[in-house]
């Protein structure tokens, strides 16, 4: 097998994800495979060899790409969106199962018009983070904003998309009781109750703050991250951040760190630690029915 080889079957590998980013971004499944196939494009012309993490990689190549083609939907001034006609999952005979059924979950037509309202930029924050789970600071060299700016855009968008679309997604209460039982058996050193609140695939990272107070910019697993909190949430407390379930860390009276959960189907997908006392100050914290606006509380 061939070098070249190698690389179209590590592509293929990763496909079904790249195809899902791109058509929560486009709502169009033509669109779609177009995205997917310039980024294979743009793969077979670039040396990878540097590249850690290929999926990751092409993940960033698809959200950019999308994001032109959603800019050039805009400067072309297209259909206006009360002609545009949102496509749901191709059901055809030539449609591979596996992957529409995988398109399916979670994305539909509700959700899909919903996001046809927000900017370009708000979509991709949205989708890459609350969807998918990529951290704000993958996502901010994409939309050209800082960690602070990508994290704002994904919170207008959550805003709009809770308020708009009838999603189980949207059940900010129920996403909350998750959370709370995540932080109660964690504080309780519970690891088998925290492994039923994780999706088996979770994924935790942090920002470089919270890695030099001793935290791991990366986790993946639900077994890695129950070990991590594993009695180690006595000073959190359940909170809402930029709109999304969450918890803050108070030490001595400030919040010194602040955790946004993705929830999904009731587990933990995504978990997001800020420790940054910049992005702090940008958030939009509520905890016990107060207000914050940054880090010193």
């Amino acid at each position: 097998m061939t070098e070249k080889d190698l690389l179209a079957e590590r592509f293929e590998a990763n496909r079904p994800q790249l195809r899902a980013v791109a058509y929560r971004m486009l709502g169009s499944s033509a669109e779609a495979d177009d995205a997917v196939q310039e980024a294979w494009l743009r793969l077979s012309r670039t040396d990878t060899t540097g590249v850690d993490n290929l999926g990751a990689w092409l993940t960033t190549v698809v959200g950019r790409i999308c994001l032109d083609m959603l800019r050039s939907r805009g400067s072309r001034r297209e259909d206006p969106l009360d002609a545009r006609t949102v496509e749901p999952v191709a059901t055809s005979e030539q449609a591979d199962p596996e992957r529409e059924a995988m398109l399916a979950d979670s994305v539909g037509l509700a959700l899909l018009v919903v996001l046809e309202t927000l900017t370009p930029a708000e979509r991709l924050a949205f989708v890459l983070h609350d969807l998918f789970a990529v951290s704000y600071d993958e996502i901010a060299p994409i939309v050209g904003r800082s960690p602070a700016a990508s994290r704002q855009l994904a919170s207008r968008a959550r805003r709009r998309v809770q308020a708009d679309a009838a999603t189980p997604e949207a059940d900010l209460p129920r996403q909350r009781e998750i959370v709370d039982a995540f932080l109660t058996a964690a504080r309780g050193g519970e690891v088998s109750t925290l492994l039923t609140l994780l999706d088996p695939d979770v994924v935790m990272r942090a920002d470089s703050a919270a890695v030099r107070l001793g935290g791991r910019a990366e986790l993946r697993g639900a077994q890695d991250i129950a070990g991590f909190f594993a009695g180690r949430a006595d000073a959190a407390r359940t909170a809402v951040v930029d709109g999304a379930p969450g918890a803050v860390v108070v030490l001595r009276g400030k919040i010194r760190f602040a955790l946004s959960f993705i929830v999904r189907d009731g587990r933990i997908i995504g978990i997001d630690v800020v420790a940054d006392s910049e992005q702090l100050h940008a958030l939009d914290i509520t905890t016990t029915g107060v207000e914050f606006g940054g880090s010193d509380r």
